[in-house]
């Protein structure tokens, strides 16, 4: 998320990017009674009252797990945000598994997927082989398009804590299979009553169309579409992406929205 620090401040927004507990600089406990949906948003809240903020002012902007996180934080606490922004991420997540396997497991060499598939149903995920075949055919083409990968990206995957994002997610992005495989809020979007974008790329590991859904499902939805993008669209169509929301942004704080 290091990119935003290139544009907010030349907007005069005020925003934080805090590490999750279990993440990075946070502590890092291993009671794995904490990793649950609930407790991510109350620690959200937390952050919230630390910083002072409330409906005049919160906006939280959330990819991928952070959307889900923005979501779920927005049907208990909306009463204290201004505004959501969802980039990336679909409010159902056997939707997301049915559209990795229809749609994005076709779009791979046949040989590649069988491997692939073969290592998963070994459960063989410490395979360095397995990794091998999804970089360059998964994670190159649908997790981030550039050539070269920007440094904050590859700093924030040495750093990830691989036994909450297993516990959670599944061992890749490639589907879901953890404890959030079930998780699915879509037809509860329609309580959301704040300005919301919903953000779905081209390239992306979640189907663009449904990103587009889920805008019209909500009460005040607007939707941005990133074409040249993936999953981290924010680096990989950055002008569209960001240009986006600094308007939707502006707009709510004008009240254009």
């Amino acid at each position: 998320m290091e990119c935003f620090e290139s544009f907010f401040p030349k907007e005069g927004f005020e925003f934080y990017e805090y590490d999750q507990l279990g993440s990075y600089y946070s502590d890092q406990p291993k009671d794995s009674s904490l990793w649950t949906v609930e407790r991510f948003v109350d620690e959200v809240d937390q952050v919230r009252k630390a910083i002072g903020a409330d409906s005049r002012n919160f906006y939280i902007l959330g990819n991928s797990w952070g959307g889900i996180l923005g979501m779920e934080y927005t049907l208990k606490h909306q009463d204290k945000m201004k505004a959501l922004i969802v980039a990336n991420m679909v409010a159902s997540a056997p939707e997301y598994g049915k559209y990795a396997a229809e749609v994005l497991a076709r779009q791979m060499d046949p040989k590649v997927l069988t491997e692939i598939r073969s290592i998963e149903a070994k459960k063989d995920f410490g395979n360095p082989r397995y990794m091998e075949l999804l970089l360059p055919n998964f994670y190159n083409e649908h997790l981030c398009r550039l050539p070269v990968w920007p440094d904050p990206v590859n700093r924030s995957f040495k750093h990830m804590n691989s036994e909450i994002y297993t516990m959670m997610q599944g061992p890749s992005e490639f589907g879901i299979g953890g404890t959030l495989a079930a998780w699915d809020i879509k037809s509860r979007l329609k309580e959301i009553k704040i300005p919301t974008l919903m953000i779905g790329a081209k390239h992306d590991t979640m189907d663009p169309n449904a990103m587009e859904e889920q805008s019209k499902m909500v009460q005040k939805g607007q939707y941005l579409y990133c074409p040249n993008g993936s999953h981290l669209a924010m680096w990989d169509d950055q002008r569209v992406f960001m240009t986006g929301v600094i308007k939707f942004i502006n707009d709510v704080d004008t009240r254009k929205f």
